[in-house]
């Protein structure tokens, strides 16, 4: 591989790693938020969904923009946007108390700038690297640079709160602004082979392809987005309570609490990386692998729900457990939602899979903090449930197996195609 890929996987790996970051490492500081701001605990969860709720509104319509006016002039003034809201933030939580109001509204803008950034990514990978292996390869690493910036947030953020709580916030537009700069000057998106510019779809066009996406794929890219979002729902429903916990219960503050909500997120970036390096091309082994890994999380969980651990030691090993299952999980449906899809449909279908990822980080934070007042049974309970949903979902609906019949088998190897390529192959032959 030339030097030239390896600073364009950087730079696509850069994006996701930033806005893990940005909003990842104000999980460890959100007590102490909640305190200086003063607000109670759902009321400060809400930094976290605000944040997640304008990104799933957003964007599908940045995937379409991507799709019309090209992915690197999306995605720059998108990322430039989330400094800027990420600015604002910071300036309103150096106030203290009283500024509440405005930090949401830095969230906000954030949220917006995020939409055009992170889900552009899986599209724009797809473009750069045609070859499938190459691509599930890439993907894979993309998504483990999202699991890292989860690991290396709650102790960045620990570690920058030790200069004053609010600190974290002011890291945002820097990271935003690096990350930028280099899909500005790495990333190089290839022109049409033919030498003729693709016709830019109009909005109305838009949503008729929309429709006839999931008129035609529909059962399939359900259970894909299931999946997403259950994996993220899981991942932010764990750590808000853990972080909340380690605190509260345990005394554990500032980097020794960001070390410890480290190790189960290590565990679940490390599955990602294997992960993604095995998979290759093999559409079957992602399914049954999403379902393993959805099992091992609902198992993890069940045991929370049913004998809460008597010590600290062993809810790491069983949350640890259920991360590595959605570490599993996460690469697999990035790789089969971005292959099975053809590139001009692209930013369309992985917008939308994004949307449904932010829906459960969403989610995940207020359900919590509403549940664990309770103790920790009501936030197990229902983190088993909804990946036992899954497990049916991505039975019932992923079969990637059922496609490999109509187009012949070939150890299992052959693309995810969508019906409409399969039913045009079947007339020509």
């Amino acid at each position: 591989m030339s030097l030239r890929k390896y600073a364009a996987i950087a730079a696509l790996a850069s994006v996701p790693l930033m806005m893990t970051l940005g909003n990842s490492m104000l999980i460890p500081i959100l007590p102490e938020l909640a305190r200086e701001l003063g607000v109670k605990a759902f009321q400060i969860s809400l930094i976290i969904t605000i944040y997640s709720v304008v990104a799933i509104l957003l964007i599908p319509i940045a995937g379409y923009l991507s799709d019309r006016f090209g992915r690197k002039k999306v995605m720059i003034p998108a990322l430039m946007l989330a400094a800027a809201g990420g600015l604002l933030s910071a300036l309103a939580s150096s106030i203290g108390d009283g500024s509440y109001m405005l930090v949401m509204l830095g969230r906000f803008i954030q949220g917006a700038g995020a939409a055009g950034a992170f889900p552009i990514v899986f599209p724009l990978t797809g473009d750069l690297f045609k070859e499938e292996e190459e691509a599930s390869s890439v993907l894979g690493l993309v998504e483990t640079s999202n699991t890292f910036g989860k690991v290396l947030s709650p102790i960045a953020g620990s570690l920058i709160a030790l200069w004053t709580w609010y600190m974290p916030f002011y890291a945002i537009p820097v990271l935003s602004i690096i990350s930028a700069a280099m899909i500005l000057f790495f990333i190089h998106t290839p022109k049409p082979a033919n030498g003729e510019e693709r016709e830019k779809p109009k909005f109305s066009a838009f949503w008729a392809q929309v429709k006839t996406i999931f008129k035609n794929e529909g059962k399939w890219l359900s259970g894909v987005f299931v999946s997403g979002g259950a994996g993220m729902f899981a991942i932010f429903t764990t750590l808000f309570y853990l972080s909340e916990r380690l605190e509260t219960q345990y005394g554990y503050k500032g980097v020794m609490k960001g070390a410890l909500l480290a190790i189960p997120l290590s565990a679940l970036c490390l599955a990602s990386f294997l992960t993604g390096k095995w998979i290759g091309e093999r559409k079957a082994l992602m399914k049954w692998l999403s379902v393993g890994g959805m099992s091992l999380l609902s198992a993890s969980a069940l045991v929370c729900a049913l004998f809460p651990p008597a010590t600290l030691a062993m809810w790491f090993v069983w949350i640890g457990i259920g991360s590595i299952g959605i570490g599993v999980m996460l690469p697999c449906m990035d790789a089969l939602i971005t292959e099975g899809i053809e590139k001009e449909e692209r930013g369309t279908v992985t917008s939308i899979y994004s949307s449904m990822r932010f829906i459960g980080v969403a989610a995940g934070p207020p359900l919590a903090a509403l549940l664990m007042d309770n103790g920790a049974r009501p936030v197990f309970w229902t983190v088993a449930g909804v990946s036992i949903v899954t497990v049916a979902s991505i039975l019932l609906l992923i079969k990637p197996e059922a496609e490999s019949k109509t187009k012949g088998t070939n150890g299992g190897t052959e693309r995810y195609q969508p019906k409409r390529a399969v039913a045009a192959r079947n007339k020509t032959t």
